[in-house]
């Protein structure tokens, strides 16, 4: 399962990757550290509530006397059936995004508050449900917005522009080992060792994506992690964000609209507009290589990532059927064995097995 973290702004998120909050969960070292940063006075009290979703940290909303905030602690073991370990580090890069991220796109990340550096917590605002619903129950419930897709599209692209060829960028990301194992390993290598004849083409997608460096990476750009907010999609949990090639966020995003029409197939050809409406405003703000370039690499990544969240080390929780499975293989191996170069040819494939 990715790191999903979506739920600061909703406790009441049930889906299996946001999973339930752990009831062991101890809120005091939270209120202490309330207190250390200053949030919290001698005499006041807060109340700390436990936080679906967090499957890669402990999250709490927390009500103190002037406000209502959010905090996140990240895990070294994640909440998941398998030994799945990533480094609590992730944290300090996930704040460094946020900031650069609110500067390259105003609204595009939430409002930070504090953070503790070395027991890797920091808190931020809490967002409302009801004015920043989740991306992905909109999908679910079989809302296909080719405008705000388009947004996501635009929002992403401002990001990895203003962060293109930025060296000092660059250098406060030093988190290529934690990418790696949070992405390459649990989503390509896993999915190659169940696929072996696919081993070398995936290798091959693994060694470009860890190898060209153009802009800051968020990771996990997917429906659970972005909220429709009132100015614009809203970009959650960057802990494996790094500095590589945009192409993987671009991949990552579009392979939830591919899913997305097993999930909701009554809103399948939605879906696929949106796919197409994400991709072409994402593709026309490209200004740090040519477009092509990018399509291309995303193009050939993206049936790997599709094929990952079947075979892979977190599979997606809404496709459990062989014959649903067998669609995503059946449509997945072909592109990986014959690469395509434009993201249009993968959506036309996609609906030819689907029959949309």
């Amino acid at each position: 399962m990715a790191l999903d973290d979506t739920a600061i702004h909703d406790p009441s998120d049930g889906d299996r990757d946001s999973a339930h909050a752990d009831p062991a969960m101890d809120p005091e070292p939270m209120r202490l550290a309330l207190r250390r940063l200053g949030l919290l006075r001698e005499g006041e009290e807060a109340t700390l509530t436990p936080l679906t979703g967090g499957i890669a940290s402990d999250i709490w909303k927390v009500d103190l006397p002037q406000r209502t905030v959010c905090i996140k602690r990240a895990l070294h073991r994640l909440k998941v059936k398998a030994d799945w370990f990533v480094p609590v580090e992730r944290n300090l890069y996930e704040w460094l995004y946020y900031e650069i991220a609110g500067r390259a796109a105003p609204g595009a990340a939430p409002g930070l508050v504090a953070r503790d550096t070395e027991a890797y917590f920091f808190v931020m605002e809490y967002l409302e449900p009801g004015s920043y619903p989740l991306w992905k129950h909109q999908l679910r419930d079989g809302l296909a917005d080719v405008g705000f897709a388009a947004r996501v599209g635009r929002r992403l692209a401002a990001i990895h522009s203003y962060t293109a060829a930025r060296h000092e960028i660059a250098g406060l990301f030093p988190t290529d080992a934690i990418f790696y194992a949070s992405r390459m390993e649990s989503y390509l290598e896993a999915t190659a060792r169940v696929h072996p004849d696919l081993e070398e083409r995936l290798f091959t997608l693994i060694h470009t994506t860890m190898h060209t460096k153009r802009t800051l990476v968020h990771g996990d750009v997917s429906p659970k992690n972005i909220l429709n907010g009132p100015r614009g999609p809203v970009l959650l949990d960057p802990e494996c964000a790094f500095y590589g090639d945009p192409a993987f966020d671009l991949a990552f995003c579009l392979n939830h609209l591919l899913l997305k029409c097993v999930w909701t197939p009554s809103t399948r050809h939605g879906f696929l507009a949106c796919f197409e409406s994400l991709a072409t405003s994402y593709l026309s703000l490209v200004d740090w290589e040519p477009a092509a370039d990018i399509e291309s690499r995303t193009a050939h990544l993206l049936p790997g990532l599709f094929l990952a969240r079947i075979d892979g080390k977190s599979p997606v929780e809404y496709i459990t059927a062989e014959e649903d499975r067998n669609l995503v293989r059946q449509t997945a191996r072909p592109l990986l064995a014959r690469p395509v170069e434009r993201l249009s040819e993968i959506a036309v494939a996609w609906g030819r097995t689907l029959g949309a």
